[in-house]
């Protein structure tokens, strides 16, 4: 707290120039160490699954399994708008469009469609359709100051551009695999480099940030429509296939920080990069190339989540986790420096404020979180600190040794064969026990129980994931 009063100090006697003062204040450790929720936004009647502030940072907008999109005055605790999104399914991310009043919001959702919000002076909103996927969508970004430009990603491989003044989204180009041309990434996130437009970042079903140069798409140049410019993993992650990414942000300092499925968060620098094609670097190349920052203790394994920096010179790295708390860390040296209850279940989105040392946070819960550094003493991470993160890792292990449990293809076949034969005895509608005890017995033994048995009518088939 003292480098704080000698900031302050500083300020009084000219010794410092405003906003260089607010920002060293803004990215003390202090002010972290104080950050406690400052309430919770009701009103949806679902998972929350996006929270983003405006450009000004005085509104919040929401979106969630209910469909609906909240607009939020988010110091006074309430809301603005409620108007629903037109979208049929979750809605997954909701962002306000810079430059239009607050009155341009655009959405993404689980339906494939990518429409955009008009909200009127007497209070009322429309909505129009202006592009689909084959998919589900999980995110957008807009480049940065731009009242009209953004892309998409979805579930599908496909990453679009769209500019408001169109009437047209642009499909730019399907990510495939680099181990097979014909299987498509399916994508998770997107993100802008904040100091550089034309170049974004994406990340889904693989391992691999894959980095695009946009202007190489005005060349028109077909053979390298799905060539990324440069591409980035972690060196124990690479060919793996075990893994896959759920979230990117960049720094202002051009950094890339991406948090992978059940493993962890990564940043990295821009000369960390593979190349174009990382399946063809040499090892040679390996064994010299730098490991990038990691952070460690939570668990991203139920959710798509979302990772991000904080602070006004992104001196932090902050996370949900399935364990329901928010981590912060340090972005140097990847100390963790807090773990905040943040939900009954999971944190998913993590969204910091523009401006100041705030954040909104949400999960599975149906209420938005708020922070702000207002506890008057210095918070210190939990008592069960320890017992959390070694959990969050036991978690990781077991489901690291069942992914690594194949089925040849014989096994499979089997599988197969036993269920069509309970099919065939079904629609006879003349069960015979001894052979349903005789495949259940099989099963059991390749690792596949009675369904009805084990999990009850109603279980969901596509829970059994074979890999």
């Amino acid at each position: 707290m003292a480098s704080c009063f000698l900031e302050v100090g500083r300020r009084e006697i000219g010794c410092s120039f405003p906003r260089a003062s607010s920002r060293r204040i803004s990215g003390s450790e202090h002010i972290v160490m104080r950050m406690t929720q400052y309430g919770k936004l009701r009103g949806h009647d679902g998972c929350v699954n996006t929270v983003s502030f405006n450009p000004a940072g005085d509104l919040l907008v929401s979106g969630s399994d209910d469909t609906n999109i909240i607009l939020w005055d988010w110091l006074a605790k309430t809301k603005r708008l409620v108007y629903p999104s037109g979208h049929q399914e979750n809605v997954f991310h909701a962002r306000v469009m810079p430059f239009t009043d607050d009155n341009t919001i655009v959405t993404v959702a689980a339906d494939g469609q990518v429409r955009v919000g008009r909200l009127k002076e007497d209070g009322e909103a429309t909505t129009k359709l202006v592009g689909e996927h084959d998919s589900r969508v999980h995110k957008m970004a807009i480049e940065p100051g731009s009242p009209y430009i953004f892309y998409s990603c979805g579930e599908d491989g496909l990453v679009q551009h769209f500019d408001l003044r169109s009437d047209s989204a642009t499909k730019l180009f399907t990510c495939y695999s680099f181990l097979n041309d014909r299987r498509r990434v399916r994508l998770n996130s997107i993100a802008i480099d904040p100091q550089n437009p034309y170049y974004f970042s994406i990340g889904g079903s693989d391992e691999y940030v894959r980095l695009y140069d946009m202007r190489r798409f005005h060349l028109d140049d077909s053979r390298n429509i799905n060539q990324p410019v440069d591409t980035f993993c972690p060196k124990h992650l690479i060919k793996g296939g075990k893994v896959h990414i759920t979230g990117i942000a960049y720094s202002y300092a051009r950094e890339i920080l991406v948090s992978y499925n059940d493993e962890l968060v990564y940043l990295f620098q821009n000369n960390m990069g593979l190349g174009p094609n990382p399946v063809a670097v040499q090892q040679e190349f390996f064994d010299t190339l730098d490991q990038p920052q990691a952070y460690s203790g939570h668990r991203n394994y139920r959710t798509v989540k979302g990772v991000s920096f904080f602070g006004p010179n992104d001196e932090y790295v902050v996370s949900g986790s399935d364990c329901g708390n928010v981590f912060i860390w340090r972005k140097k040296g990847g100390e963790l420096m807090r773990m905040m209850n943040g939900d009954k279940s999971v944190v998913n989105c993590i969204e910091p404020h523009p401006h100041f040392p705030f954040m909104a946070t949400s999960g599975i819960d149906k209420t938005v979180k708020l922070w702000t550094p207002a506890a008057k003493k210095l918070m210190s991470l939990p008592k069960n600190a320890k017992e959390i993160i070694a959990s969050n890792e036991r978690g990781r292990e077991v489901d690291a040794s069942r992914a690594e449990v194949t089925l040849s293809s014989d096994v499979i076949m089997h599988v197969l064969r036993l269920h069509r034969r309970q099919s065939e005895l079904h629609r006879e509608n003349e069960p015979a026990a001894g052979d349903f005890a005789s495949d259940d017995d099989e099963a059991f033994y390749i690792g596949f129980g009675n369904a009805e048995r084990d999990q009850g009518e109603n279980s969901d088939p596509r829970e059994c994931i074979v890999t």
